[in-house]
């Protein structure tokens, strides 16, 4: 089924539908006459004998360059050959079709310029399934994603690479076995394909979208490590959040409340315990990781924006009431500091979830802090190590995640002849979103995996329900740690737990937890 895209209008759940599911996307045919003028408005400009950048000049320091109107075909094709600079590892194909759905939603706001013909053809490379090879590195976020797009544009007349049917193969070639033909781009229509945020915003789609997953799914481990060392379920109370008035921070602490509810391990202590108040990484979860899915929602709506947005330059400006039916007017639109900012605090969302949830890890390794757990969570210490390393890798990937969570939009450096000066590097920011993604699945991996041995030694007081049910399905592919055996396959196991969604599915989280508002 095709998916039907409205410019301007489109949602993050419609886009997450597509990255998910793949498939064919297509402009809404009222898309359509809004193109139409602003092609004919370059078309008349392409006529006529006053310079018009990215009409009839050269690009960027070469703007100053007037190109006669016979090369302009040659001038656009110029354009993406010498822009395919990029290097580094491909794109995966979901991201790659993301990005193309994005260059789809920005041509059809009617202000680029480009032919029908041309929004058809990525229409058809999205349905019939033709994913140009994009190599992740070489942009700087500004002017545009040039480098990644211009490698999808280079697919479209005929060059580059493509994955077609499983195979890479040159571009043409792939067109051909599609049954599509490459174009001949016209005036302006080189620059409006490679001018534009897609690469930098679909990368941090992606990483939103991941941090969300775990961020949910780190509640759910909370929960689990809390039960484990016999924590207090007093700091959730509602009273305590609601007077603070955070949304996230209330969300969390009233999901982690309901998930604990009916705990047996946590009635056994509420007399008797010694101990006035838990660690901050128990107690100070709703306020920390609370902060990071406030954090998310915001980043999530700059991204909405952005994956609606018209970003390439110059602007085609169609106005009737114009003597010359409007204007094309150069810009800044390309500067992707929005994607930038949102992709730095995604990361550093996605750090500060993974450093409080390490060291809950921590906690329930050590058995002068565990509440009489067994040291590294080993029924048999010394003999075995259990759980020793496994502690020491999420150390080291917690570690690795505050690195790559410094912010990248602060590292600008001047690019193109110094006309470029300033620039937003967003690409890279969102990038290594994915990086940090993958260490923060171990690190809460390995939390539950110590959360529910942790809550097996509480034997016979049961765990809430729910939890019960989270730890059942986890067993399924990590069975507990009864002697020492070769850990990798049940680290690994255990993050895919977290990056599926197994973990969440199996809790039942509501919908701002879990990132639906997003």
């Amino acid at each position: 089924m095709t998916v039907i895209l409205t410019p301007g209008t489109t949602t993050l759940s419609t886009l997450h539908h597509i990255w998910t599911h793949g498939g064919a996307a297509a402009l809404t045919p009222d898309a359509r006459p809004g193109v139409e003028a602003a092609a004919a408005l370059v078309a008349k400009a392409a006529a006529g004998e006053a310079a018009v950048y990215g009409v009839n000049t050269g690009f960027g320091k070469l703007a100053s360059v007037k190109i006669a109107a016979k090369d302009t075909a040659r001038l656009q094709r110029n354009l993406i050959l010498s822009h395919c600079c990029g290097v580094g590892t491909p794109l995966d194909a979901a991201t790659t079709r993301l990005m193309m759905v994005l260059k789809l939603l920005s041509l059809g706001r009617g202000a680029s310029g480009v032919a029908w013909s041309t929004v058809a053809l990525i229409q058809g490379m999205l349905a019939k399934g033709v994913m140009p090879v994009i190599p992740d590195q070489g942009s700087v976020g500004a002017s545009g994603d040039l480098a990644p797009l211009a490698h999808m544009a280079a697919v479209m007349i005929g060059e580059g690479e493509a994955v077609f049917d499983g195979t890479r193969m040159a571009g043409g070639d792939a067109l051909k076995a599609a049954g599509l033909e490459p174009i001949t781009l016209g005036p302006k229509e080189g620059l409006a394909l490679i001018n534009g945020t897609q690469f930098s915003t679909a990368c941090a789609l992606v990483g939103l979208w991941g941090a969300w997953a775990n961020a949910a799914a780190s509640v759910v481990t909370c929960a689990l490590s809390t039960d484990a060392i016999m924590g207090s379920t007093a700091p959730l109370e509602d009273a305590i959040h609601t007077l603070r008035g955070h949304a996230g921070q209330i969300a969390v602490a009233r999901a982690q409340r309901a998930l604990m509810a009916g705990s047996e391990i946590r009635e056994s202590h509420r007399d008797g315990d010694t101990r006035v108040q838990d660690p901050y990484c128990i107690r100070c979860q709703p306020q920390v990781t609370g902060a990071a899915m406030d954090l998310l929602h915001a980043a999530a709506r700059t991204l909405e924006i952005e994956a609606n947005a018209v970003t390439d330059n110059p602007l085609v400006l169609v106005d009737d009431s114009h003597p010359d039916g409007g204007m094309i007017v150069s810009g800044g639109n390309f500067h992707a500091e929005p994607v930038g900012f949102a992709a730095d605090q995604i990361a550093v969302a996605i750090s500060e979830i993974g450093a409080i949830a390490q060291r809950r890890v921590a906690l329930m390794v050590d058995p002068t802090l565990s509440f009489d757990l067994p040291p590294f969570l080993t029924p048999d210490p010394g003999l075995n190590s259990g759980l020793m390393i496994a502690e020491v890798t999420t150390a080291a990937l917690m570690s690795e995640n505050k690195h790559l969570a410094n912010p990248c939009t602060t590292d600008s450096t001047p690019t193109s002849a110094n006309q470029e000066d300033h620039v937003s590097m967003a690409a890279h920011a969102a990038r290594r979103l994915a990086r940090m993604n993958a260490n923060l699945n171990v690190i809460l991996g390995v939390e539950a995996i110590c959360g529910a041995q942790g809550i097996g030694f509480r034997a016979p007081l049961q765990t809430s329900a729910t939890l019960q049910a989270v730890i059942a399905t986890l067993r399924q592919s990590v069975p507990a740690v009864v002697e020492d055996r070769y850990m990798a396959p049940s680290l690994e196991a255990a993050a895919t737990f977290i990056k599926d969604g197994q973990l969440v599915g199996a809790a039942g989280l509501p919908g701002f937890v879990t990132g639906e508002m997003a």
